[in-house]
């Protein structure tokens, strides 16, 4: 999917380049440079989605998924360095403006190259949620915030033409790069927030909570089988789940190993990609350490 949306870049590049070329219009050219950063980053995205589907090794026995957002980081650096440098070009024309030429041409260009992005977009959105993949996913995104700057910058230049204004294709430029910046600085908090392990999505936590209800069991207002220090993490593409499963102290090893697993690929089954590690314990035993616990009773 990546490697589409390398191709679509480059095409969406040059009729960008094109439609500025014709016009000398400024806002047509911060189109262009926002275009010039979705090659950037599908490129560098293809090669850390490469790297996330690496096997474990010795050196990173938990894999390589983290990977993925260091794509989505790289973009929204690259965002936020076009973006001052779409505000530089456009605050120097804006106190020089200068006319617009052909510019019926540049904006069917620019409405072209905006048709290709959104399409694109759909379909990466949709293998990013089927793949979990936060690298499609950012790059989607950035995707839509071009067909919507694209749709501005038409609007602008149009405007441009029916008042006369030419200092308004400045203005829009700006408009362009202010959107921008702020979905640069989206990708880089979401990206942070992933390197730090961030915990599972409310959702997920609903149909892990709904499974492990089906395997607690009490009896004689006593819960015989009970999970509690719930604890989970996401690395890209994965989903880690710890925690602690009780029950009566005299089961056999065996039994007690036969459930847990039964409860792990009933997690697993429910949720895709899910990884649970379970700790047996009696369930008049507690056990406690330093940090936030997750208790689920």
């Amino acid at each position: 999917m990546l490697k589409a949306s390398v191709v679509v870049a480059l095409i969406t590049i040059a009729l960008k380049t094109g439609a500025w070329w014709l016009t000398d219009s400024v806002g047509l050219l911060s189109d262009a440079l926002e275009s010039l950063v979705n090659l950037a980053s599908a490129i560098f995205g293809l090669m850390m989605v490469t790297v996330a589907q690496r096997p474990a090794d010795e050196d990173h026995p938990y894999g390589h998924h983290k990977a993925e957002y260091f794509s989505s980081g790289f973009e929204g650096i690259l965002i936020i360095v076009a973006a001052l440098g779409i505000v530089w070009v456009a605050g120097h024309r804006l106190f020089n403006p200068e006319p617009l030429d052909q510019v019926g041409w540049g904006l069917a260009l620019s409405v072209v190259s905006s048709a290709l992005n959104g399409f694109l977009a759909w379909v990466m959105f949709g293998a990013a949620k089927e793949h979990r993949s936060i690298a499609l996913k950012s790059d989607a995104k950035h995707l839509i915030t071009d067909v919507w700057t694209s749709f501005g910058v038409v609007v602008g230049v149009g405007l441009v033409v029916l008042s006369g204004w030419i200092w308004l294709d400045s203005l829009v430029a700006v408009l362009v790069a202010l959107v921008i910046m702020k979905e640069g600085v989206s990708l880089l908090w979401e990206s942070s927030q992933g390197l730090m392990d961030e915990a599972l999505e409310p959702e997920v936590m609903e149909k892990i909570h709904a499974t492990l209800e089906g395997f607690s069991h009490t009896s004689e207002h006593t819960q015989v089988i009970r999970f509690d220090h719930l604890v989970t993490r996401r690395a890209g593409q994965r989903r880690y789940i710890d925690m602690h499963m009780h029950m009566p102290f005299n089961w056999s090893l065996g039994r007690a190993a036969t459930l847990r697993v039964s409860v792990e690929q009933a997690l697993m089954s429910e949720v895709p990609g899910l990884r649970a590690s379970i700790q047996l314990l009696p369930s008049d035993m507690e056990s406690h350490y330093e940090g936030q616990e997750g208790k689920y009773l």
